[in-house]
């Protein structure tokens, strides 16, 4: 699937997709592909609800597991007949999470074709590469993004636009001339699609060449393209079995049957809220609850009113619930807002988190405040989405150990589809031990197809058949043997002042220790005297008074002259990924006028 993959980067590539000896084609999940899981809970459970969606307006809508798959076999029919969309083909979006941005991803899956999502809050020039680069031919455009749409794709943004997008495709608003209206073409559309088990076919759909009609399990799902730091977007292709199984090994580490819900707050353009809260329940014929944007004030109230069991979300949005929640209890209500009590919250299992950097502060903080279960974990779009997690069985005192006893919260133990191990950070492969830190890397059936048009990444990635992550993490064992797993910093933002590195984590979780810092990151800039200097770049609490000698000095009696910053800027804004990943690499301009500076003790 990855183009242009030479013979030896597609042996170590098909390598690093084994776990355990088992290789890929033998598969582990029990659905031939996404449309035989939809159309088997639509069976057996047709009338149990599927998704309910919430706009910002708090209305929700509910559909059924039977009305869901009716709606999404009327959106391919429309693909198929109108827009002659194949399987192998892509289509894009430019949206947001939305019941429609659903119908459209699952009918795609359904015919065997692939979604290339648009986070929209990129800017223009990324959008227009990354149509461009995904070779799409039609993309879903909310209402609100046409005109900026079309302007992307006629080279507005760069000049080059994404002249392979044959139709934009209008979704929302009021129907227009100009575009094909997404609601109005499905109208009167047939809602069976393809073969069933019985042979049963629609007579108005047509075959695909050659007779085959229906999507295979390894057929492209998803071209996601990974927000890196530096130079151009990686497109990550995944499989609908890369999906399928994933969402299996995560709803078995969860604990997730059929009878319980979840809820998404994360936007569905990136795999976080694609995997863990719109495949994972549907995988186990549970409900998921899915929220149009995050929202603080709605946010405990809808568990309870949904009566909601899981929730995923990043560490961003705990420090937002804090802050939430300590505003709530000045004015008199409880933490979870107006008069929401533990009690209301009894069905509530625990938080998932991960896809951005949680430190043991703010574990703390909201483990104090909240008293509820964070089941942190990781993963990568790379590798699908999450592949460890720490175990849910752990009691409250054990999950609190491992999350804030050793300097950095554990991100726990692999899941089933794939095994985790720490090698070199040189890349020679050499795998290290317990408590030596090196480079986290994963194999299993969750580990992607490969870069898209990368070879150059396949092969640098894929080098000893192994998924290369570029973080860097240790491991340590419990009482058990279980490997937990830790991540201490990102490889390519370590800090590298005159030859020795530092992980920008460390010096963050002293700067998070003091009081007033509301946010402070460590960030590497150009420094001719060492080639790299350490600053801080500081968000401080609305009420704080602190100034930067204060905050060096704390730090100095933490830290060594060396790993302290030498300088502090302050500011109020920090650039995030849409997961709420910090991008430390983008502050780095605002130190550039101490480039030329020596620091002395």
């Amino acid at each position: 699937m990855a183009k242009e993959v030479d013979a030896r980067t597609a042996a170590k590539l098909y390598q690093a997709r084994i776990k355990d000896g088992v290789p890929p084609e033998l598969k582990k999940v029990p659905f031939r592909n996404i449309r035989d899981m939809l159309s088997m809970h639509s069976k057996t459970s047709g009338e149990k609800t599927c998704l309910i969606y919430y706009d910002n307006d708090d209305r929700a809508q509910k559909l059924s597991y039977a009305e869901f798959n009716a709606r999404v076999h009327q959106a391919a029919n429309f693909m198929v007949e109108d827009l002659d969309v194949r399987r192998g083909d892509r289509v894009a979006t430019i949206a947001y999470n939305h019941l429609d941005t659903v119908l459209i991803y699952f009918a795609c899956w359904v015919i065997g074709a692939a979604v290339a999502p648009q986070n929209v809050a990129e800017d223009d020039r990324r959008i227009a590469f990354i149509l461009r680069n995904s070779e799409a031919r039609v993309c879903f455009v909310r209402s609100e993004y046409l005109e900026r749409a079309r302007n992307i794709a006629q080279g507005g943004a760069d000049g080059e636009g994404a002249p392979n997008i044959e139709r934009i495709v209008q979704v929302g608003g009021a129907a227009s001339e100009e575009y094909i209206h997404f609601h109005e073409a499905l109208k009167n559309r047939p809602t069976t699609y393809l073969a069933d088990e019985s042979g049963a076919k629609s007579a108005d759909v047509p075959l695909r060449e050659g007779g085959e009609a229906s999507a295979r399990i390894d057929d492209e799902a998803l071209l996601v393209y990974t927000s890196g730091t530096t130079g151009t977007p990686k497109g990550v292709i995944l499989s609908q079995y890369n999906l399928l199984v994933d969402a299996q090994g995560i709803s078995q580490w969860q604990a997730v049957t059929g009878n319980q819900r979840t809820m998404c707050v994360l936007p569905i353009h990136h795999v976080n809220g694609i995997v863990v809260t719109l495949m994972m329940p549907l995988f186990v014929g549970g409900c998921t609850v899915l929220n149009r944007r995050f929202s603080v004030s709605h946010f405990w109230e809808r568990i309870v009113r949904e009566r909601v069991n899981v929730v995923s979300v990043v560490p961003t949005l705990l420090q937002f619930l804090i802050e939430y929640g300590a505003r709530e209890r000045a004015a008199g209500n409880t933490i979870f807002g107006g008069n929401i009590s533990r009690l209301d919250l009894a069905h509530f299992r625990h938080l998932i988190c991960g896809a951005g950097t949680l430190s043991v502060a703010l574990a703390k903080a909201f483990s104090e405040m909240f008293g509820i279960t964070i089941i942190h974990g990781y993963g990568l779009s790379e590798t699908t989405c999450y592949s460890c997690f720490l175990p849910v069985s752990l009691s409250w005192e054990a999950n609190q150990r491992w999350l804030l006893a050793h300097d950095y919260p554990s991100i726990g133990c692999p899941i089933e589809p794939n095994e985790m191990a720490i090698f070199s950070a040189d890349g020679s492969g050499a795998q290290l031990g317990e408590g030596e830190r090196g480079e986290i890397c994963i194999r299993g059936h969750n580990v992607m197809q490969g870069y898209f048009k990368r070879p150059d990444a396949n092969a640098e990635t894929f080098r000893f058949g192994w998924f290369r992550s570029g973080d860097e993490g240790f491991y340590l064992r419990d009482e058990a043997g279980r490997q937990f797993f830790f991540i201490a910093g990102r490889i390519k933002e370590l800090i590298n002042r005159g030859g020795v590195k530092f992980s920008p984590l460390d010096i963050e979780e002293v700067l998070l220790g003091i009081d007033g810092v509301k946010i402070g990151l460590a960030v590497g800039f150009e420094n001719v005297y060492y080639g790299e200097e350490i600053g801080a770049y500081v968000v401080l609490e609305a009420d704080a008074r602190l100034n930067e000698a204060e905050i060096i000095a704390t730090c100095r009696e933490q830290m060594p002259f060396e790993k302290s910053p030498k300088v502090v800027v302050f500011g109020s804004e920090i650039p995030v990924t849409s997961t709420g990943k910090y991008q430390r690499l983008k502050l780095q301009d605002r130190f550039a006028e101490w480039a030329n500076t020596q620091f002395r003790r």
